[in-house]
């Protein structure tokens, strides 16, 4: 008897996944295709949207393929994404009108500056700080750049949106141009407090409010697919960003659950009562919405965590550098006093510091090039610990557990010392597409396959354990090595003063 599947497509950064789930809520096939970034001569980071469109299509038609082999049936779509990648689009042709400025892209630097003076109004209403990672800021510099989206913006016919809206846009054959309330959130222009779009921001931005989305919840129609063979009418019932995806998929929906995504940079976000107050050294967010309830959270971005191990890999000159260095690591248990702080871009939260530097401190003459990519690696774990404690204080109160997500979680020794230096459990996800999972899970709420968030927190999750083994005074001792390190990495904004 033939059975049905929910497809969910997840764009990322550097690949495009897809992944049909079953009733169960785990995962049957996956299909995946390599997205390249554009680097230009002006520093500026893109992608082209023609290519993450195309990525799309094929795993797509893969698992159209395997579900058509298997004798099984696509009942919906969901969408995670990445998130402040900015798309602008002519409304009436539908073609892209340049390439996607990546969330990575720093363009928006000087548009940033002049509207330094507005960035505690910003950050009051939208959660975010002023800076080159929202999307508005990416628009408004299409907005001064682009000829053609100035006259299209006249007009009428031009289309903003995250990679979330472009897919639907694409998926849809234009007739939907919508996006869901955590890739919002992201943008630096939804009012976390009213739901909807600012006017004054959209107004001090110069953006016009008829090229936004539609608002629409995180688990609900975005619209049916027109556009894929062998996808026609199927609804697209899902649509948030790969990080919030990635804390649906986790399981876990009460107020103080904590996930850790770990990759090249890493983030944390952690589930709150409500929308929480202001604070200036974490990003408030929504997590997800469905029907009329909105999960706020808190939120704390790193910009170098497994890039870090890629560092020394390359000052070693390593073949595979990322790799080779984490071998490195393990040949032995510790750093022996060796900490590496590594702030080559600045220190995010919840330090907020970008004028601190890397650090590499406490060598001594028996120190090993092993010392140092074993403090690459911890470094991971202390800078976790660092934004996990600011959330703890926001919100008054204890975190039970850490949920860790994301390729470096692969690293054992990682997840055993990063238990150690919190002093808690951390619960390691099995499911590499934990993102493309949570977007599956939203789908099928739309489509009634699970009653609520209650039902899905009983679905089965692949998880590994690792409990603390290392006892509080040597907990203490080195986690206080560590903030003198970071304070060392401070020292050059500390003599400016």
């Amino acid at each position: 008897m033939s059975s049905g599947l929910i497809l969910a497509i997840d764009q990322g950064t550097t690949n495009t996944k897809a992944l049909l789930v079953g009733r169960s809520g785990s995962p049957v096939f996956r299909a995946s295709a390599p997205v390249a970034l554009i680097h230009s001569a002006r520093g500026h980071v893109e992608q082209d949207p023609q290519q993450l469109w195309a990525s799309a299509v094929a795993v797509v038609g893969e698992c159209i393929r395997h579900a058509a082999e298997s004798g099984s049936f696509i009942e919906a779509l969901g969408i995670s994404s990445q998130r402040e990648t900015a798309v602008a689009w002519n409304a009436e042709t539908g073609a892209s009108i340049g390439n996607a400025i990546s969330w990575q892209c720093g363009r928006s630097a000087e548009i940033c500056r002049r509207l330094e003076p507005r960035a505690g109004s910003i950050r009051a209403k939208t959660g975010l700080p002023l800076a080159t990672l929202i999307s508005a800021g990416k628009w408004a510099w299409v907005l001064e750049n682009n000829c053609q989206a100035a006259n299209l913006a006249s007009s009428g016919a031009l289309h903003f949106g995250t990679v979330d809206s472009w897919l639907i846009h694409r998926l849809t054959e234009g007739r939907v141009h919508a996006t869901d309330l955590s890739n919002a959130s992201r943008t630096g222009l939804l009012d976390l407090q009213q739901l909807r779009w600012d006017a004054e921001l959209l107004n001090l931005f110069g953006i016009s409010p008829t090229s936004m989305p539609e608002l629409r919840s995180s688990s609900g129609s975005f619209g049916a697919c027109a556009s894929i063979a062998g996808l026609d009418g199927i609804p697209i019932l899902a649509a948030i960003g790969d990080s919030h995806a990635a804390m649906f998929g986790h399981g876990e929906y009460a107020a103080g659950t904590v996930k850790a995504t770990y990759g090249t940079g890493s983030s944390l976000m952690a589930l709150t009562r409500g929308l929480a107050q202001d604070t200036h050294v974490l990003a408030r967010t929504i997590a997800w919405s469905i029907a009329d309830k909105t999960q706020f959270a808190l939120e704390g971005n790193i910009a170098m965590t497994g890039s870090a191990v890629q560092w020394v890999g390359e000052f070693l000159h390593f073949v595979e550098p990322a790799q080779q260095a984490a071998a490195l690591a393990a040949t032995v248990t510790h750093a022996d006093g060796v900490y590496f702080v590594p702030a080559m871009v600045g220190l995010g939260a919840p330090h907020w510091d970008a004028a601190a530097r890397g650090t590499i401190t406490g060598l001594g003459r028996t120190h090993t090039s092993a010392h140092l990519a074993r403090a690459a690696v911890e470094a991971i774990a202390y800078q976790v610990a660092d934004v996990f404690s600011a959330m703890e204080r926001a919100e008054g109160a204890a975190f039970p557990v850490l949920h860790a997500d994301g390729g470096a979680t692969r690293n054992s020794s990682l997840m055993q010392f990063q238990a150690n230096i919190l002093g808690r459990p951390v619960l390691r996800s099995e499911n590499e597409d934990i993102s493309a999972l949570g977007a599956s899970w939203l789908a099928g709420l739309a489509l009634g396959w699970w009653s609520g968030l209650a039902e899905l927190a009983t679905l089965p999750r692949k998880i590994e354990r690792f409990t603390p083994t290392m006892e509080t005074p040597d907990r203490e001792r080195l986690y206080c090595g560590w903030k003198a390190a970071v304070d060392r990495a401070r020292l050059k904004t500390e003599a400016e003063a």
